[in-house]
C-alpha cells in the first residue's frame, strides 16, 4: 500500500531528490548526479527497509520540513542536526514512525553540511534516465524543493529492521586528507607545483557545491610552455581540475562531462562522500594515491 504524499512545509537552503545518480550518459553529455554522501543516503534507506537506490530527500545546511499525508517511517542521517517531530524532539540516525499528517522538521546542521531523510517506500517522482535525481547542472530530475510542493512516496518495500544500538558513522570530517591519483594532465604543471600540491594546506571554500568543491589556497603555476587552453575532454568524478588562478576543483555529483582545464589529478570516487560534508573553511590537504586493486588493467 502506498504511503501516500509528503507536502513541503519548509523548503530549506537547498532541498533535492537524490539517489544513486544516472552513471553510463556521459556520452549523451550527461553527468551521473545522486548524493553527494553516499554512505549517509545508503543508510537512510536501510535504516526504513529500502533499497539503497532507493530517492531520499537530501538537504543542505539548515534541513527542510515536510508533512505526511499517510502513517510512514523516516530515517535523518547524514550530518548530525536536531530532529522534531510535530514540534516535539525526535530521534537522529533512528527510524521514526510518523502518524498520517505528522510534520518531520529536520533542523540546521550542528556539524557538517547535508542530511539524508529517507521515506519507506522511497520519494517516487518519476525517473529520468532510470534515475530520480536532480542534477543542477542539467536540470535533469525534479526541481528542488519549494514551500507547498508534494512529492509522491512509494510502497513501502517490507518490514522496517529492528533498530539498532549503534551507527556505523565517522561524522563530518574536521580536516579533509584526500588521496589524488596523479593525472591524466599532471605534467601541465611544473615540478614545484606538483609538490606544493603534497606540501600545501587548503581550505575549502565557500563557492563549493553540488558541481565542485572549491578551494582557497596557494595557487599551482603550469610548467613554462603550457599557457594555452586543452580541447575540450571528458572529465570523471572526483576530476581536480585547476583554472587560470592555480586553485584546485574538485568536481562532485553534478559535474559537467567535459572541461578545458587541465586535470592534475582524481580523488577516487570512495574518498568524495566526506567532501560532500565539509563546510567552508574545513582544511584540506592533498596526499599521493593511487588506482584501487579492482580498477586496474592490463
Amino acid at each position: 500500500m502506498s504511503a501516500g504524499t509528503l507536502e513541503v512545509v519548509r523548503s530549506g537552503a537547498l532541498t533535492t531528490v537524490q539517489d544513486l545518480g544516472r552513471p553510463g550518459h556521459a556520452h549523451l553529455g550527461v553527468g551521473r548526479s545522486g548524493a553527494l554522501d553516499p554512505r549517509a543516503h545508503r543508510l537512510a534507506n536501510r535504516l526504513v527497509g529500502n533499497p539503497d537506490d532507493a530517492a531520499t530527500l537530501e538537504t543542505t545546511v539548515d534541513g527542510t520540513a515536510v508533512r505526511v499525508s499517510g502513517a510512514v517511517t523516516v530515517a535523518v542521517t547524514g550530518a548530525p542536526c536536531p530532529v522534531r517531530v510535530d514540534g516535539r524532539p525526535a530521534a537522529w540516525g533512528a527510524p521514526l514512525r510518523l502518524r498520517a499528517g505528522a510534520v518531520l522538521d529536520v533542523g540546521r546542521a550542528t556539524a557538517g553540511v547535508r542530511a539524508y531523510v529517507a521515506f519507506a517506500g522511497g520519494v517516487a517522482v518519476p525517473p529520468v534516465l532510470g534515475s530520480r535525481a536532480a542534477d543542477l547542472l542539467s536540470g535533469l530530475g525534479p526541481e528542488p524543493l519549494k514551500d507547498g510542493r508534494s512529492l509522491p512516496l512509494g510502497t513501502p518495500y517490507g518490514p522496517t529492521p529492528p533498530g539498532t544500538d549503534a551507527l556505523p558513522w565517522h561524522g563530518p570530517p574536521t580536516e579533509l586528507a584526500l588521496p589524488v591519483v596523479p593525472g591524466p594532465r599532471h605534467d601541465w604543471f611544473s615540478p614545484r607545483a606538483l609538490a606544493a600540491l603534497w606540501r600545501e594546506r587548503y581550505t575549502v571554500s565557500a563557492a563549493s557545491n553540488r558541481i565542485g568543491l572549491r578551494t582557497e589556497g596557494p595557487a599551482l603555476r603550469r610548467a613554462e610552455g603550457r599557457e594555452g587552453e586543452l580541447p575540450s575532454e571528458g572529465m570523471v568524478l572526483g576530476a581536480v581540475q585547476v583554472p587560470p588562478d592555480g586553485r584546485p576543483v574538485i568536481f562532485l555529483a553534478d559535474h559537467p562531462v567535459t572541461g578545458g582545464y587541465p586535470v592534475i589529478g582524481v580523488v577516487p570516487e570512495e574518498a568524495l562522500g566526506a567532501v560532500g560534508q565539509a563546510v567552508p573553511g574545513t582544511g584540506l590537504r592533498f596526499v599521493p594515491g593511487h588506482v584501487p586493486a579492482a580498477r586496474r588493467t592490463g
